[in-house]
C-alpha cells in the first residue's frame, strides 16, 4: 500500500494561514492574548474544538468554559496554541477513522490527553522541553488518518479491525498493513507541508528509537511512551500504564515522578466522568 500512502500524502491540500499564523506566533514566543484569539477566531471549528478541551472531563474545571479568552487563561498560551493547530492539521485531513472503529472526537480526546500528559509530567522534569513536545505530542497519531482512508479505499477496514482486536497492538497492525510506522508516514505528511524538523524528527523515530539521531533521542522516547499511554482504542487503560511505566524504566527517567503525574490526570478525569 507504500503507492497509496504517497499518493494521498501528495494529495493533501495546504495548511490552512490561520496554521501557519499560529506557528509564526509559537515560534515568536508571543504571549499577546489578544492577537492569539484574534488568530483563532478566523476558524470556527479551531475555537469549538479549544471549547471542547477545555469542557472535557480531564481538566475538570468547576464552571462551562464558554468564551475562548477563558479557555486560553485556564489552559495556557501554549497548551491552547497546540490545540489549535491540531484541531487545524486534523481537518484538513478531510478524512475519518473508521478504520479503527472510532471517531474524529476520539482523536481530538486522546491528543489532548497527550498534550495534558506533557503538561503535567514533562513539566516536572523540564519546562523548555515540556514547551517543544506540547505539539508533537497532540500531532503524533495525525498519519492515522492517511491509514484508515487507504484501508477504506482498499476495502480492507473488516480485515484490519479484526486484527486489532485480535493482537490488541495498534502499532504492529499499522506496520504490517501499511509497510510503515504511523509515526513514518506522519512525520512525512508533515515534511510534505514543510514543517519544523523539532516537529517531523521526534514524531518519525518515536516507534523506530534504535535509528533515532541523539539530539532527538529523549524527546522521541517520551512521545513512544505518550503513544503507549494514548492508544486511541484504549486511552489510559491499566495495561497501557504498566507498559508505559516499563519504558519509563528502561529509559532512565524518574519512575515516581511518572506515576504521581499519571495519578493526577487520573484522578481529575474520574471525578468529572
Amino acid at each position: 500500500m507504500k503507492k497509496q500512502i504517497i499518493h494521498e500524502i501528495n494529495s493533501l491540500p495546504p495548511l490552512p494561514s490561520s496554521v501557519i499564523e499560529l506557528d509564526d506566533y509559537k515560534n515568536a514566543d508571543n504571549i499577546d492574548i489578544e492577537k492569539l484569539m484574534e488568530i483563532i477566531k478566523k476558524d470556527p471549528l479551531m475555537v469549538a474544538n479549544i471549547l471542547k478541551v477545555a469542557n472535557s472531563s480531564m481538566f475538570g474545571f468547576r464552571s462551562k468554559i464558554e468564551t475562548l479568552s477563558r479557555a486560553i487563561n485556564l489552559l495556557g498560551v501554549k497548551f491552547t496554541v497546540s490545540i489549535a493547530i491540531g484541531s487545524a492539521v486534523q481537518n484538513t485531513m478531510k478524512s475519518n477513522l473508521l478504520a479503527y472503529a472510532v471517531s474524529n472526537q476520539d482523536f481530538i480526546y486522546t491528543s489532548s490527553l497527550a498534550t495534558n500528559i506533557v503538561n503535567t509530567w514533562i513539566s516536572a522534569i523540564d519546562f523548555d522541553l515540556k514547551n517543544e513536545l506540547l505539539l508533537p505530542a497532540f500531532l503524533q497519531e495525525v498519519g492515522k488518518f492517511i491509514i484508515s482512508e487507504v484501508i477504506q479505499k482498499e476495502k480492507r477496514t473488516e480485515e484490519f479491525l479484526q486484527e486489532l482486536n485480535e493482537t490488541k497492538d495498534i502499532s504492529l497492525c499499522e506496520e504490517k498493513y501499511m509497510g510503515f510506522t504511523c509515526g513514518r508516514i506522519t512525520a512525512n505528511v508533515f515534511k510534505h507541508w514543510n514543517l519544523s524538523h523539532n516537529i517531523i524528527f521526534p514524531i518519525a523515530y518515536a516507534e523506530d528509537l534504535d535509528s533515532c539521531p541523539q539530539s532527538f533521542k529523549q524527546k522521541a522516547q517520551i512521545l513512544h511512551i505518550i503513544k503507549i499511554l494514548c492508544d486511541i482504542r484504549d486511552p489510559l487503560s491499566d495495561k497501557n500504564i504498566e507498559k508505559a511505566l516499563k519504558k519509563v524504566a528502561l529509559f532512565n527517567l524518574d519512575v515516581e515522578q511518572f506515576l504521581n503525574s499519571i495519578d493526577v490526570i487520573k484522578e481529575v478525569i474520574k471525578q468529572n466522568s
